[in-house]
């Protein structure tokens, strides 16, 4: 395994912990106690780490490495890692020269900003045979931010009743409630320079300074070693005082424990790490560990998250959750920390809403499960909302035309998924009718068209409007902008992964017969990478080959070439579909697909996939190595789309297959 592999533990409000393989942390998100105090928002680190070395008869030996500026590592802890193991939680074996062998887990509590760990010899231990020293490093900063020495911390603790210790180093972030089986000693001091390799690959702050107020002894020989940290007011009774730190250990471990096996595997429980509460409901996190909850992210991964999963309760909520906030036929396509103003800035994540919450609506419908009536009510409102406020026109320019498309878009505005902007440069402007746009637009007035004539009048107009200004009969694709900049007739044909969608990963298919299977293949030959297709084919003038360097050149490369696998699910649902949906075409598309896609689980974001990856060979994973659509789309592939049978898919979330016309 990779030691620059990132393991992830989430706790259901926003908050992780996460960290390498190899313990050295490389981004300035890698913390141990990682708070959201408004989940999923209002995110703080409050641990970041610590040191950690046991002492034997022969000699001291480091737990841990830490990376300082310029580029030096040390302790040597890194180097005597044995074994790792992310299930059912991060465990490490470290040996030594005398051979002892020291076993360290972490795991976080689900539903409480709470993480403990625990280390134990492994083996017989003689009496004072091993003594271990933790030496906790402490911040209190936005997550997003670097920390630096200053005068303002405070390091000396709180001593409660039973060892336990409170934290406060500044006001405004909550406080550090430790708990712990070992003797504290107060050695107050500033630990300089830590430094962060990916922070600098990305061209941001990658330096800084930590607070180390002192240390935590243990003698191993006695048992194990608790040390138990959660951010005080959002720890419920997991460490209730008067009982010590073994026992509240053992109690959470076991539930903990119980808890993750209730799921059926492994990745059902990655998918778990992305649901998070947002007031009284539920939302998807995007991405670890920067990404909070999009609203374009969360409808597209819940398909897969939620639906493929048969978690129905937890769709509901999560529609529920933001069917609520429509505004002028708009879902915010991002609520901001800190309780700004959702953003609105796009046209797609309302149309992805319709497509989610209707095929929630016929999963439920498959499993006979009831729908309470004024739920499916206001999901059905929200569905009518969106349709009649794109319909008469909204923001940015949104609004139906008399063709039966989408037109959206302004002058210095991102509305689709890609959305990179740099200052006041659009690195991909898309104003006019983007193609799936279009399909997504076409699928959601055909939902909507079942219960009311006008939206099927639109719809048949629409679809007629499409096949005639989309195709490229020259190329053999379709174009992926027509009326671009709102000037009619004017088109932009890059070659991009945007077309996959008239004809796969979504309900129902516009264009089907030889031009899809034209698209298709010429997708496969262009695009397509192990881990997804590429967002814009080799050869065209601003491909980059891959995505790294500093905020600009990044965002520059984000969706000019760079690979994203969310959109193998539009892909291999299109490449099965123009293969006419047999059981051999699937079977080829599990080898062929999505085995490579299962690679991808153990490369960047242990068990998870990750956000983006380099364009070019060897397709290095970039951004955000834990991605909730990357993941949902994988699941939704495996057990939707691929499933053996079509009468697997029903049973698993009701998804239906529709298509329209010839598209010739």
């Amino acid at each position: 395994m990779n030691p620059q592999s990132e393991w992830l533990e989430a706790d259901a409000l926003g908050g992780f912990a996460s960290g390498t393989v190899s313990g050295i942390r490389t981004r300035r998100y890698h913390a141990l106690l990682l708070t959201a105090v408004t989940p999923p928002t209002g995110r703080f680190v409050l641990v970041n780490g610590f040191d950690a070395w046991v002492e034997t008869p022969a000699g001291r030996f480091a737990l841990s490495s830490q990376r300082y500026a310029p580029d030096v590592v040390h302790p040597d802890g890194a180097s005597r890692i044995v074994s790792f193991e992310p299930e059912p939680w991060p465990r490490w074996v470290f040996r030594f020269a005398d051979m002892t062998e020291i076993e360290q887990e972490i795991f976080a509590v689900n539903g409480h900003s709470v993480v403990a760990l625990a280390w134990r010899v492994r083996g017989r231990c003689k009496p004072g045979g091993a003594t271990l020293t933790v030496r906790p490093f402490l911040s209190g900063r936005d997550y997003h931010s670097t920390h630096h020495e200053n005068s303002s911390f405070r390091f000396q603790p709180e001593v409660r009743d039973g060892g336990r210790l409170v934290w406060h180093p500044y006001d405004g972030i909550p406080k550090v409630l430790s708990l712990s089986n070992g003797e504290y000693a107060h050695e107050p001091q500033w630990y300089r320079s830590f430094l962060y390799e990916e922070e600098r690959a990305r061209g941001l702050d990658d330096v800084e300074d930590l607070a180390a107020p002192g240390t935590l002894r243990f003698d191993l020989s006695r048992g194990e070693a608790v040390w138990m940290m959660g951010a005080e007011g959002h720890i419920g009774d997991t460490m209730p005082a008067g009982v010590p730190g073994e026992k509240c250990l053992a109690i959470l471990r076991a539930a903990e424990l119980k808890r993750r096996d209730g799921f059926a595997t492994p990745i059902d429980r990655a998918a778990d790490a992305y649901v998070v509460r947002r007031g009284q409901g539920r939302t998807l996190v995007a991405g670890y560990p920067w990404f909070t909850d999009w609203g374009r992210d969360t409808f597209i991964a819940m398909r897969g998250l939620c639906l493929a999963t048969s978690r129905l309760d937890l769709a509901r909520e999560i529609l529920l959750e933001w069917a609520g906030a429509v505004s002028e036929g708009m879902l915010p396509n991002r609520f901001p920390d800190r309780g700004e103003q959702p953003e609105f800035n796009s046209v797609d994540a309302s149309l992805w809403f319709v497509i989610a919450a209707d095929e929630y609506l016929d999963a439920c419908k498959a499993s006979a499960e009831p729908v309470p009536p004024g739920d499916r009510r206001a999901i059905q409102d929200a569905i009518q909302a969106i349709l009649e406020g794109y319909s008469r026109g909204t923001r940015f320019g949104i609004r139906g035309d008399v063709d039966g498309l989408l037109a959206a878009g302004e002058p210095g505005w991102q509305l689709t998924w890609m959305d990179a902007k740099v200052g006041d440069w659009c690195v991909t402007p898309r104003v006019g009718k983007p193609v799936e746009v279009q399909a997504l637009w076409l699928n959601a007035l055909a939902i909507g068209g079942r219960g009311d004539a006008r939206w099927r009048s639109t719809f048949e107009r629409g679809r007629a409007s499409f096949v005639a200004r989309f195709w490229n009969e020259a190329g053999g694709y379709l174009h992926d902008v027509v009326d671009v900049d709102h000037h009619a007739g004017a088109v932009d044909s890059k070659f991009r992964p945007n077309q996959l969608f008239a004809i796969g990963g979504l309900p129902l298919a516009i264009v089907e017969g030889e031009r899809a299977r034209r698209i298709v293949d010429a997708c496969e030959q262009r695009l397509w990478t192990p881990l997804g297709p590429r967002t814009l084919a080799p050869g065209e003038p601003d491909y980059v080959k891959s995505c790294e360097g500093n905020a600009r050149a990044r965002d520059g490369a984000y969706h000019q070439g760079t690979v994203w696998p969310w959109l193998a699910g539009a892909f291999v649902d299109a490449w099965v579909r123009v293969r006419g949906g047999t059981a051999a075409a699937k079977r080829e598309a599990r080898d062929k697909f999505l085995a490579s896609l299962q690679d991808g689980l153990d490369v960047a974001g242990l068990g998870h996939l990750p956000e983006i990856a380099d364009a070019d060979p060897p397709h290095t994973p970039r951004g955000c190595p834990f991605q909730a659509w990357s993941l949902g789309e994988f699941l939704r592939l495996d057990r939707v789309i691929l499933a053996s049978s079509p009468a697997s898919h029903s049973s698993r979330n009701g998804q239906r297959r529709r298509s329209v016309g010839s598209g010739k």
